[in-house]
């Protein structure tokens, strides 16, 4: 093999690289996708799903230490098309990207759609720590900060599916 190649053959599979690493850049954007199993026409029904998706999305951004400056949600069906709103500010939080969500949905104006599947999807996504962290006196929001932290400690420790949201609405006598 020669000098180079054959040390380089010796090395490489006892974990020897003398080459600097370079880390990854994250992609731009991320997305998450919720199918059902048929035409449905039930609100209710996606916009659980859809919340489903802002839980799971918002998760993967601050697992990411990421945060959003827009969200795209496409509807599919018979036709598929898509609605994109930006965020005031860039967030990662739930609450924030479940309002954008459900405004969205609001503004799609679903009275008779028959969707198959729904897709939401966080763009322009920037580093977290860019985001600047604002004093408030929201103490509601607060402490919804705080839950949203240590749901994802319970997350991290015992798996991503421990806490979801409801996926119906109960039922009011």
């Amino acid at each position: 093999m020669g000098g180079r190649a054959g040390r380089q053959a010796a090395d490489r599979p006892g974990g020897i690289d003398p080459r600097s690493v370079t880390p990854r850049a994250l992609p731009a954007t991320a997305s998450v996708h919720r199918t059902f199993p048929r035409h449905i026409l039930d609100g209710a029904t996606v916009r659980a799903a859809l919340l489903d998706a802002v839980v799971t999305l918002a998760l993967r951004l601050r697992r990411r230490d990421q945060a959003a400056r827009g969200l795209t949600l496409r509807f599919a069906g018979g036709t598929s098309w898509d609605k994109t709103r930006r965020l005031a500010e860039a967030s990662a939080h739930d609450d924030d990207l479940r309002t954008a969500a459900y405004r969205l949905i609001d503004a799609a104006g679903l009275q008779r759609g028959r969707i198959t599947g729904i897709t939401l999807k966080a763009e322009d996504l920037i580093d977290a720590g860019q985001v600047a962290e604002q004093i408030s006196l929201d103490h509601a929001r607060e402490a919804r900060l705080v839950a949203e932290e240590v749901s994802d400690r319970i997350r991290a420790k015992f798996g991503p599916d421990v806490i979801r949201p409801a996926t119906t609405l109960p039922r009011v006598s």
